[in-house]
C-alpha cells in the first residue's frame, strides 16, 4: 500500500468511538500525525449494538466530569464536523423507593449542581405531570436530570472519526494490529499485516479485546489486563400510538429517558416505542470458561435471546409504565459489553510499561467516550489530566486481579449496577485475595473484614451477639453495629494501647549511587538524615499533588519508601521512572506485614518485648527483634499518639501480633483509624491528596524547599503559585451533622453560593465532633468562619477551624 503510514505520533489499536475519540482529541491537541488501526469496520465490536445512553449521573466525581463532558461536546460536535447526528436530549428521570436512595439522588445533586449540571429533585406527583404514563403510588421522589439523552452510536463514532480525518489524522480499516515491539529508546513498532508502524506511543483502545491486545506488552512490562465480558440485552418494543400522539402534543419531544434503579433498569422512548435495559442479577457472562473461547473475531455479532433472564424485570417494568404491555417486543439485542471489577473504564497510563496508554473495557462507553478521548490526550500530550482520574486509572489494580476475581466482580457489578455503595458496605465476591500472615488470628478476634487492593484488613471488631451482615450496613449513616466498637476502639488508642494489622503497605527499596541525588530531583522537599524518616511529596509538572511518601533513610543511598496500599503500581512506575539505571528500585510489598501499635501504653508493652531501644524520638528507625523475631521499628503513628510501626518478614510476624496482643495491646480496625487520623488533619491519597489540588492549596507548603538547586517537577509552577496567591486552601471543619458525616465531595456553602468541597469526612470519638477536611476558597480559610457542609441534601452549619490538629494540637503525646 503505497499510501500505508509507516511513521505516526501515536497509534490507537481499536476502532469503536473511544479509540475515535482518543484521535479526534489528540488532533485538538496539535497531534496531527497520529493513527487508528482497527480489524473490521469502525463501530464493529460494543459500539456498534449500544443503546446509546449519554447520562451524566454518577457517585464518582471523575466520572460525572468525564460524562459531563461528552453530553457538551455532543451537543456541538454535528455542527463542529459538519456530520449529521441524532442527539437527543430528552431529560431523564430517576426514581427513588427509599429514603436511602433519596439521600444518594441529593448527594449526587450536589456533586451535578457544583459541575453546573442543573439536577432537580421532583415530587411524584411532578413526575407525573412530565411523564403522564407512569405509575407513582410507591414512590418517594424522582431525581430529573434535564441534561440526559441518548445518540446513535455509529453517527458519533463516525462523526469524530471524521473530525479526526480533517485534522490530518489517518484511520486505516480493515487492518487488524498483530502485535507490538518496544525499542530501546521507549520508541514502538505497532505490527499489522499490511506493514510495520512506528511510533512513539501506543493506545490500547481494543474494547473487550483489549485483554487480548494486553497480552503483547507483557515482555515490556505489563500484565494481564483485569477485564471480563458480560452478556447484555436490551428490547425494543412495537409502536405505541399513546406515545406518538404524546409526541405530537409537545413538539416532537421524546418522554424522559425512566431509571427505575432500585429494580435495575432504564426505560426510553425509541421512535414512537420503547426501548428496556435490564440489568439483572442471574445475569450472564461470556468467554470465561474452555468451552466457551472468545472467538477471533466477533464483529457485529450477537448472542441469541435469553429473555428468561430478565422475565421479571420486564414485568415490574410493565407494572411502572402500563403502557408498555400494550405492545409487542419487535427486536431484542443480545451482546457482549466488557467490565472491570470495579465496572469502571481503564484510561491511562499501561501499568509498568512506558510510553503505552489504555482506554478500553467502558461499561457505558458511549456516555463515556467523549469524557474519555478528552481526559487521555491530555495524559499523553501533557503528561497531566485536568481532572484527578485516579477512578479509571489502569494502575488502580495490582496483581491480585486474577481472572476468577475480574470474573465473579463483573458478573457482581452488573447485577448490581445500580446499586447504592454505602460507606460501611464491603461487596462480597472474590475476596480473601491477599491475606496478612495474621488475618487467621485477626478474625478469630472478631475481625470484620475489608478490602485494600486486594489485600483483608479488619474494618472493625466485632463482639458476640454484633449484627455483621450486609444488611446492617445498607446506610449512609454512622450508626450501625459498628459504631460503639469503633468507639470502643479509638478510646483504647486514647487510654492504652491500640495495635493494627496492616498489610499490603506498599514498600519499595531505593538503592545505588546517586539514588539520594534522584529523590531530590523528585521531592518537593528535603530527605532525611540517615536514621530518620520524614514524609515527602511529589508534584507534577503543575505543581499539583501527585504521590505522598514515607521516607525513610537507610543509608547514604539507601531508602525505604512506603506509600498507601492502593498507591502500589502508581508509587512504583513513578520511582523507577525517576530513577537512573544503576539504581534499583525493589517492590518488596508482599514480603513483609506491618503492626501499627499506638496509645500512651505502646512503649510500655514493646519494652517487655524488644531489644529495641525506645527513647529515640519522634521520626526515627531502628532494627530489633520483637518476641524473639527480627523486626523493624518505625517511631510514627498515623492515629496521632506515641506509637511505632512494627514492620516484619511474613513468617515473622505471627510470633510478634501473638506477644504484643498477649501484652494486652487492643486490636483496632480501618474505620477507627480514619477517625483517628482525621482529628490530627491527616490526608488520605486520592481523597485529600489527589492533583485537583495544588500542594500549596493542600496546605503543605512546609514540605516544600524552593530554595534548593534541584529542579523538582512543578518547581515553577509551584513559585508562580506562591507569588500570585493560592485561589483555594485546605481547611479543617467541625460540622453540626446529623446521623451521616460528610462524603467525599460534600458541597460547602456561604451565603447560597457554593464555596468549596469536602474531601473526607468522619466522627472523631477523641474530640466529640462530626469533621470534615475540604478545600475552600482562600479568602474564607480563617479560623471561626461560619459555612455549611450539604450532607445528603441537609446543609449543616460548620465552622472553620485552626491550621493545627484538633486532637493534641501541640503534638505532645504524638512525641511523649
Amino acid at each position: 500500500m503505497s499510501d500505508f503510514p509507516t511513521k505516526a505520533r501515536v497509534v490507537v489499536i481499536g476502532g469503536g468511538v473511544v479509540g475515535a475519540s482518543s484521535l479526534y482529541h489528540l488532533a485538538k491537541k496539535g497531534w496531527t500525525d497520529c493513527v487508528l488501526l482497527e480489524k473490521n469496520e469502525l463501530t464493529a465490536g460494543s459500539t456498534w449494538h449500544a443503546a446509546g445512553n449519554v447520562p451524566t449521573f454518577s457517585n464518582s466525581w471523575a466520572i460525572m466530569n468525564m460524562q459531563r463532558y461528552s453530553t457538551e461536546l455532543y451537543s456541538r460536535l454535528g455542527e463542529e464536523v459538519d456530520y449529521p447526528m441524532n442527539y437527543h436530549v430528552s431529560g431523564s428521570i430517576r426514581l427513588a423507593h427509599s429514603k436511602e436512595r433519596m439521600q444518594e439522588f441529593e448527594h449526587a445533586m450536589a456533586m451535578g449542581r457544583y459541575q453546573g449540571i442543573p439536577m432537580e429533585m421532583w415530587t411524584p406527583e411532578e413526575a407525573k405531570e412530565r411523564y403522564p404514563f407512569l405509575e407513582t403510588h410507591d414512590l418517594d421522589g424522582v431525581l430529573y436530570d434535564p441534561t440526559d439523552g441518548d445518540i446513535d452510536p455509529a453517527q458519533l463514532t463516525q462523526a469524530l472519526a471524521k473530525g479526526a480525518r480533517d485534522m490530518g489524522q489517518k484511520i486505516i480499516r480493515f487492518c487488524p494490529a498483530t502485535g507490538v515491539t518496544q525499542h530501546d529508546d521507549g520508541t514502538w513498532t505497532v505490527h499489522t499485516d499490511k506493514g510495520d508502524i512506528t511510533c512513539d506511543y501506543v493506545v490500547n483502545a481494543a474494547g473487550y479485546y483489549a485483554q487480548r491486545v494486553g497480552e503483547w506488552f507483557k515482555p515490556f512490562g505489563g500484565r494481564t489486563v483485569p477485564a471480563m465480558v458480560m452478556s447484555h440485552q436490551y428490547l425494543l418494543t412495537d409502536e405505541v400510538p399513546e406515545v406518538e400522539a404524546w409526541s405530537k402534543e409537545n413538539g416532537g419531544k421524546k418522554l424522559p429517558l425512566l431509571r427505575d434503579v432500585d429494580i435495575s433498569y432504564y426505560l426510553r422512548q425509541e421512535k414512537n416505542g420503547f426501548n428496556l435495559g435490564p440489568y439483572e442479577p442471574n445475569c450472564k457472562g461470556h468467554w470465561m470458561t474452555e468451552d466457551d473461547p472468545m472467538p477471533e473475531d466477533f464483529s457485529f455479532q450477537l448472542w441469541n435471546d435469553d429473555l428468561d433472564r430478565i422475565e421479571d424485570i420486564v414485568t415490574d417494568a410493565m407494572e411502572r409504565v402500563p403502557l408498555m404491555a400494550t405492545s409487542g417486543v419487535g427486536r431484542v439485542i443480545n451482546g457482549p459489553i466488557p467490565y472491570a471489577p470495579d465496572g469502571l473504564p481503564l484510561i491511562g497510563p499501561m501499568p509498568g510499561v512506558k510510553n503505552a496508554f489504555e482506554a478500553h473495557t467502558f461499561t457505558f462507553g458511549i456516555a463515556q467516550g467523549g469524557g474519555a478521548g478528552k481526559v487521555l490526550a491530555e495524559w499523553i500530550v501533557d503528561g497531566a489530566t485536568e481532572w484527578d482520574m485516579w477512578a479509571v486509572d489502569p494502575r488502580r489494580y495490582t496483581d491480585y486481579t486474577d481472572q476468577d476475581y475480574c470474573n465473579q466482580k463483573g458478573m457482581e457489578v452488573y447485577g448490581n449496577e445500580y446499586a447504592m455503595h454505602y460507606p460501611h458496605h464491603e461487596w462480597p465476591a472474590a475476596r480473601d485475595k491477599k491475606l496478612s500472615p495474621v488475618h487467621d488470628k485477626v478474625k478469630a478476634l472478631g475481625g470484620v473484614m475489608g478490602a485494600y487492593n486486594g489485600w483483608e484488613r479488619a474494618n472493625w471488631f466485632a463482639q458476640p451477639g454484633d449484627d455483621t451482615s450486609l444488611e446492617a450496613t445498607h446506610t449512609w449513616g454512622r450508626s450501625g453495629p459498628w459504631e460503639q466498637r469503633i468507639k470502643e476502639e479509638c478510646e483504647a488508642v486514647r487510654d492504652h494501647c491500640g495495635v493494627l494489622d496492616l498489610p499490603g503497605f506498599s514498600r519499595f527499596m531505593v538503592k545505588g549511587e546517586g539514588a539520594a541525588e534522584a529523590l531530590r530531583g523528585l521531592a518537593a522537599g528535603g530527605l532525611p538524615k540517615v536514621g530518620r524518616i520524614n514524609l515527602i511529596y511529589v508534584s507534577d509538572d503543575r505543581g499539583r499533588i501527585l504521590t505522598e511518601m514515607s521516607c525513610v533513610r537507610l543509608g547514604e543511598d539507601e531508602f525505604m519508601m512506603i506509600t498507601a496500599a492502593t498507591a502500589q503500581w502508581h508509587d512504583r512506575d513513578l520511582l523507577r521512572n525517576a530513577m537512573p539505571s544503576n539504581v534499583s528500585v525493589e517492590d518488596v510489598t508482599t514480603t513483609r506485614d506491618t503492626l501499627i501499635v499506638t496509645g500512651p501504653n505502646s512503649r510500655d508493652i514493646l519494652s517487655g518485648l524488644t531489644d529495641a531501644d525506645l527513647s529515640p524520638g519522634w521520626l526515627t528507625h531502628q532494627t530489633a527483634t520483637v518476641a524473639g523475631q527480627p523486626a523493624y521499628l518505625i517511631r510514627v503513628s498515623f492515629a496521632g499518639e506515641l506509637g511505632w510501626e512494627v514492620h516484619a518478614l511474613n513468617e515473622h510476624m505471627p510470633a510478634i501480633y501473638d506477644a504484643i496482643t498477649s501484652a494486652g495491646a487492643k486490636p483496632f480496625g480501618m474505620y477507627a483509624l480514619n477517625s483517628l487520623r482525621i482529628e490530627k488533619g491527616y490526608r488520605a491519597w486520592k481523597g485529600d491528596l489527589s492533583t485537583d489540588y495544588s500542594l500549596l492549596e493542600g496546605g503543605l507548603e512546609r514540605f516544600v524547599k524552593l530554595d534548593k538547586p534541584q529542579d523538582f517537577p512543578g518547581k515553577a509552577a509551584i513559585m508562580n503559585e506562591k507569588q500570585q496567591g493560592v485561589k483555594k486552601a485546605f481547611v479543617t471543619l467541625t460540622v453540626d451533622a446529623g446521623d451521616c458525616d460528610a462524603p467525599y465531595m460534600s458541597c460547602i456553602w456561604q451565603n447560597g453560593e457554593i464555596v468549596g468541597e469536602t474531601t473526607s469526612g468522619a466522627w472523631g470519638y477523641r474530640v466529640g465532633k462530626s469533621i470534615a477536611l475540604g478545600m475552600i476558597k482562600a479568602d474564607l480559610a480563617n479560623p471561626g468562619t461560619e459555612l455549611e457542609v450539604e450532607i445528603y441534601g441537609q446543609k449543616c452549619r460548620a465552622v472553620v477551624q485552626e491550621d493545627q490538629p484538633l486532637w493534641d494540637p501541640e503534638n505532645e503525646r504524638l512525641r511523649a
